[in-house]
């Protein structure tokens, strides 16, 4: 007797996949077939390594004559002796009163002469800059130039300080300017003033200047009182009129601790650097001229002499330039250390990042470079210069570091010493700039090709994509991206990044969420839809962010002429890989010439990767699935294109039109060419390339829904062939496989094939070889044999008593929970497999157990155990 649900069981119909009547979500299209619906996978493009280093490969779209030099010549003399000049840091205090250029020279009257205007003449300039060392000198000494007017009793001593006023006759410093001083009364007696100015960028020459009476420590008063009471005209300043000067006591212990330490300086560079110059100087042996190098740069750290303040920096840096001229590598390397750590400007900083950018152009120095460590001198100076002032320095900086990081062992090196962060810090720089002048800066795009092609080589490391993520940097890529658009060196570079970062889950979903990347993608498609090497990375990107966000394709989906974008250039491409066949042969014998893919295949490739993530999305893939343009290209590639030519461009075209084939709306193209499909998918069947059967074999998956398509399997024989995949030990080929079959039995006069071609046997065998392993597999083999086994009368007869005793001993140990569950998997996979057992395998093979029970007329000499 059958009990009630074995009675109401056997009501049912056989097991078929619906026909879709209502739109579904994404979640719920694919957890009701695995992979009806499925993403297409692809290789990144590969960027061939560049033979030469150059600022610009042989692929840049730059002209020569419209691109920086990567050769040229640098000498000594390239360098200016005028940045030499230390940099005191001490400014003039300004005056109230500007005095008036003199008339005739000063007298005793009017002793008191107006500062000149700055000469323009390089002799004067240099006159007055040898005047101003030789007081510089005097000071140094302890005198100054003798006061012509009241020359003093006996030498006083000199205090160098930048605010020094010393009470009686003795030097008074302040704001880099001497004062002499008299102690007779206690009092500023009216006498000439030697006045000089120990360095900065303004130029005074030497000049006298009279104090009026005023007693000290008072403060100096402003106004013309005291000019009036001598009858000086009110152009000459006395005391009152240097407002700016604040005359300050400072104790005797403070004086001595001064000269102590300029006392210090001078026994440090005589002792200590004086003569490792003159070893640099005479020494031609180059180890020994590079080992002394290297004790001056320690030397100079040790005596605090490095940066732009150190007075004898001219005599420094004149004795480094003599040394360019001797050519080794190892030498300038040591040279360009020092001279980029003494904070060269300008055109000097230009011509010593030239310097190293030109040894870094040799491989063969990479090991120089690390040894001394120049890569933290460079960002040094990336971090700390002016960008708009040093663009062209920044350029061959940014080439050395572009060179370098091509190299994998400079990669963490680079990465942990925030090269990441100055690069994107730069771009920002370039990016708000740019914003704000409303175009592009000179030179700003050569700059980017170094700066992107060096943040391609980075983001190989997983260390760099995580930098590049915590500062976001991905909108500033696309911004200057967006502000480059006409600079296909920047776009491609960019483009580059992107292709490799969206390989990784974390980036790809970064830069989704960023929405005015599609625009802007597809905007650069638009602009250079014939260059192969953009637009391949560019559809690359959006096949990786199409692959694995629901969103991303809704956003896509949304822009303006986005799919009639992708079919322009799938249309593009197609022409252009017609155009590139090459046949040989003579006469009627043509033979197709095998070779690998082409660009234009490249392209194709990317191209319905990402129409086949598109189809995915339940809003989309209806729409595709009835535009005849979408389709109409597809079945052309796979009319003249087979698996052996080209097999990614045929198996991702199979795999869109699966997805396409899924949905089944009235004006589906689709549907309406279904048989021609069916004709096309025959050919890639019988190829002997096994992910092409498994496409073509999900196809009929979708398409058996037809019954039409079900006559075409039985009458082309396919039904033999997908009964033999079901031994194939292919869980996937098994499992799409058994899905047309499944479909084959839901018409009762096509159930008898399945016993004709040995079916119930491969399918027995094949749910006791990966039935414990995939429940879902071994649901899908109990449902073809339920529906087989619809009019059952006797087990036997029906599947066969070989068949029929395994399935009884099969059955009942599958939905034994401890038995079926019990495998060494970790947690996750144990609740995955229970899952499925639970929800899909265990119902339908309970069902089928019954059925075989109750019509088994042994079945009471076969030990089944308990369910």
């Amino acid at each position: 007797m059958l009990s009630p649900n074995d009675k109401k069981l056997e009501k049912l119909g056989p097991f078929y996949r619906p026909s879709v009547s209502k739109q579904k979500t994404s979640a719920e299209i694919i957890s009701e077939a695995r992979n009806a619906l499925r993403t297409v996978r692809a290789q990144r493009p590969f960027t061939p390594r560049e033979d030469q280093r150059k600022l610009f490969g042989p692929a840049s779209s730059r002209t020569p004559e419209g691109r920086p030099p990567s050769c040229f010549s640098l000498h000594a003399a390239s360098f200016e002796s005028s940045d030499s000049r230390p940099f005191s840091g001490a400014r003039l205090s300004p005056l109230e009163l500007k005095p008036k250029a003199p008339t005739s020279p000063a007298t005793e009257e009017d002793p008191c002469p107006s500062f000149p205007t700055p000469p323009v003449d390089p002799a004067k300039i240099r006159r007055i800059s040898r005047a101003r060392a030789r007081l510089f000198r005097a000071a140094s000494q302890g005198t100054l130039l003798p006061d012509r007017a009241h020359p003093p009793a006996e030498p006083k001593k000199t205090v160098e300080s930048k605010e020094t006023v010393l009470m009686g006759n003795s030097v008074v410093k302040r704001n880099a300017i001497y004062l002499t001083e008299s102690n007779a009364t206690g009092h500023l007696k009216s006498h000439p003033l030697q006045l000089t100015y120990d360095g900065g960028f303004g130029e005074i020459k030497e000049q006298e200047m009279f104090i009026g009476a005023t007693p000290l420590p008072s403060p100096l008063r402003s106004g013309g009182d005291q000019g009036k009471r001598r009858g000086r005209a009110s152009s000459c300043p006395d005391s009152s009129d240097l407002s700016g000067l604040e005359t300050k006591a400072v104790s005797k212990a403070d004086l001595q601790e001064k000269d102590t330490e300029i006392e210090r300086d001078e026994v440090f560079w005589n002792t200590r650097i004086v003569p490792i110059l003159h070893e640099l100087e005479n020494e031609e042996n180059i180890e020994t001229v590079c080992a002394a190098c290297t004790e001056l740069h320690h030397a100079l750290e040790e005596g605090n002499m490095l940066g732009n303040k150190f007075k004898r920096r001219s005599i420094l840096l004149k004795t480094l330039y003599k040394l360019v001229d001797v050519g080794s590598d190892l030498l300038s390397l040591k040279l360009a250390k020092i001279i980029l750590a003494l904070k060269v400007s300008r055109k000097n900083l230009l011509n010593v990042c030239k310097l190293i950018f030109k040894i870094s152009r040799s491989e063969k120095n990479d090991s120089l470079i690390q040894n001394d460590n120049i890569l933290e001198s460079l960002l040094e100076v990336l971090g700390k210069e002016d960008l708009q002032t040093n663009t062209e320095a920044f350029l061959y900086c940014m080439g050395t570091l572009k060179f370098i990081s091509g190299n994998p062992g400079f990669l963490n090196e680079m990465i942990s010493k925030g090269t990441v962060e100055i690069l994107i810090n730069l771009i920002k720089q370039i990016n708000e700039n740019t914003k704000k002048c409303g175009t592009c800066l000179p030179n700003s795009g050569h700059l980017l090709v170094q700066m992107t092609a060096t943040l391609r080589n980075l983001v190989d490391s997983p260390l760099a994509r995580s930098k590049l993520l915590s500062i976001s940097a991905l909108p500033q890529l696309c911004t200057a991206m967006g502000q480059h658009t006409g600079d296909k060196d920047v776009c491609t570079n960019i483009a580059r990044i992107f292709s490799k970062l969206t390989s990784y889950h974390d980036c790809c979903v970064a830069l989704a969420n960023y929405s005015r990347c599609y625009a802007l993608f597809l905007t650069l498609i638009n602009k250079y839809q014939k260059k192969q090497d953009l637009v391949v990375r560019i559809v690359f990107i959006l096949g990786n962010l199409t692959a694995k966000n629901n969103q991303a394709r809704e956003q896509f989906s949304k822009e303006k002429g986005g799919v009639p974008t992708l079919l322009s250039l799938f249309h593009t491409f197609y022409q252009l890989d017609l155009q590139s066949k090459k046949w040989v042969g003579d006469g009627e014998e043509q033979l197709k010439v095998q070779r690998p893919p082409t660009q234009a295949e490249d392209v194709l490739i990317k191209l319905t990767r990402v129409l086949a993530n598109l189809a995915i999305h339940p809003g989309i893939g209806p729409a595709m699935a009835a535009n005849p343009h979408v389709v109409g290209l597809l079945l052309a590639m796979l009319e003249y294109k087979s698996v052996d030519d080209c097999e990614e461009l045929v198996i991702n075209t199979t795999a869109t039109i699966n997805n396409l084939s899924y949905y089944r709306v009235k004006n589906s193209v689709i549907q309406d060419k279904k048989l021609y499909i069916a004709e096309l998918l025959v050919k890639l069947l019988v190829s002997k390339n096994m992910d092409g059967i498994l496409e073509a074999v999900r196809v009929f998956g979708n398409l058996s829904q037809d019954h039409d398509i079900c006559d075409f399997i039985v009458q082309k024989n396919v039904h033999k062939f997908l009964i033999a995949l079901l031994g194939a030990k292919h869980q996937e080929i098994c499992f799409s496989a058994c899905g047309v079959l499944l479909n084959l039995t839901v018409d009762q006069d096509k159930r008898i094939i399945l016993k004709e071609g040995g079916g119930i046997k491969k399918l027995v065998e094949c749910l006791r070889d990966v039935g414990p392993t995939d429940w879902q597999l071994a649901c899908l083999v109990c449902k073809t044999l339920w529906n087989f086994s619809e009019n059952i009368t006797n087990a036997s007869s029906c599947f066969g008593d070989e068949e029929t005793n395994t399935l009884l001993v099969l059955l009942p140990s599958f939905l034994d929970e401890e038995l079926a569950l019990g495998g060494s998997f970790d947690q996750d996979l144990k609740n995955y497999h229970r899952l499925h057992w639970e929800t899909e395998f265990q119902p339908v093979a309970q069902q089928l157990l019954n059925r075989i029970q109750s019509h088994h007329s042994f079945l009471e000499a076969l030990p089944i155990p308990s369910s």
